[in-house]
């Protein structure tokens, strides 16, 4: 393949409060770019991108100074979002910034390196070889605690019951070209789901499966609320089966309640009566949550439907370099 020849690869990163792990991650990403254009499988105008999420701390500044250094010529760029609107926002701004820059394809990442940054030649590879998407899957969970572990099999488990199509043991790290990121300009909702979003997308697929490391420094900025969160979102974008769930526990206390009735005549009939305080009380109660769960179900998706009513932007942009 001539150089002239060679694809244009962006590395999208997004970023929230990276100061920590930037300078590690900037380099790394630095040597895998130089390395893929020294081999000719990527062209030289590749770029990586770091999409900074609204950060508080040196996150942007240190990125100003990565794309004005000229020891690295125009490798480096970014844009940043004028307030924190949550890493599937952020990676998404990146994504169509490479897309609008004209990169032929894109690879996203999390700063923190724990995905591995040599999977990226075996994902460029798939791509030259005619795959429009490539995933990059976990081939273990060792780095996990046992608790994380658990729910991350219970949340593939739940999605796929609930039929929403996601590829297990893969997170936001992927290479998508071109066209499949066409596609996915076309998804307008406000509630980004990208995990449950692009195996939606179609075309041709690939899997490249990594070791996972531990985070290089700093904290994780995906803590159990933001995690349960994403599930909810997950589940409420792509599926009505919890609605269906509520309507049936509808039928099925209709019935219990029947059935109740039949016993309580069948009772007063024969002329026996019955104390039964307790398992009133425990009807009572269970009742009563069954309630409040279902209004909280039917509520998830009221609340979806109100924010997506609005058509607000995901994000706005507030600076972007060249």
């Amino acid at each position: 393949m001539n150089a002239s020849d060679a694809p244009t690869l962006y590395i999208v990163v997004p970023c929230f409060n990276e100061e920590e792990v930037l300078p590690e991650t900037s380099r790394r990403l630095r040597e895998k770019v130089q390395a893929l254009v020294a081999s000719k499988k990527i062209g030289e105008g590749s770029r990586i991108l770091f999409s900074n999420d609204g950060s508080t701390d040196k996150t942007w500044e240190m990125v100003r100074q990565l794309h004005d250094d000229p020891a690295f010529g125009s490798l480096y760029t970014g844009i940043s979002l004028a307030h924190n609107r949550g890493h599937q926002n952020a990676l998404y701004a990146g994504l169509m910034a490479a897309l609008a820059h004209g990169c032929d394809a894109a690879v996203s990442m999390d700063a923190d390196l724990q995905d591995d940054v040599d999977a990226i030649d075996e994902m460029v590879d798939a791509y030259l070889q005619g795959a429009n998407i490539v995933y990059g899957v976990r081939d273990n969970r060792d780095t996990d605690t046992r608790f994380k572990r658990g729910t991350a099999e219970a949340f593939y488990g739940l999605m796929k019951a609930m039929g929403t199509e996601t590829v297990p043991n893969s997170a936001d790290f992927r290479l998508m070209d071109a066209k499949a990121l066409e596609a996915l300009s076309q998804y307008g909702e406000t509630n980004l789901f990208l995990r449950g979003i692009v195996p939606t997308l179609g075309f041709k697929t690939a899997k490249v499966y990594y070791r996972r490391g531990e985070r290089f420094a700093g904290q994780s900025k995906y803590p159990l609320s933001k995690m349960l969160s994403l599930a909810v979102d997950g589940i409420t974008s792509f599926s009505v089966t919890p609605l269906r769930i509520v309507t049936i526990g509808g039928g099925v206390f209709v019935l219990i309640a029947m059935v109740m009735l039949a016993y309580a005549l069948i009772s007063l009939a024969m002329g026996t009566t019955v104390s039964g305080w307790t398992s009133l009380l425990v009807s009572i109660w269970f009742v009563g949550g069954a309630l409040m769960i279902s209004l909280g179900v039917v509520g998830e998706y009221v609340g979806r439907i109100y924010m997506e009513s609005k058509q607000r932007p995901r994000y706005i942009v507030w600076e972007e370099l060249s």
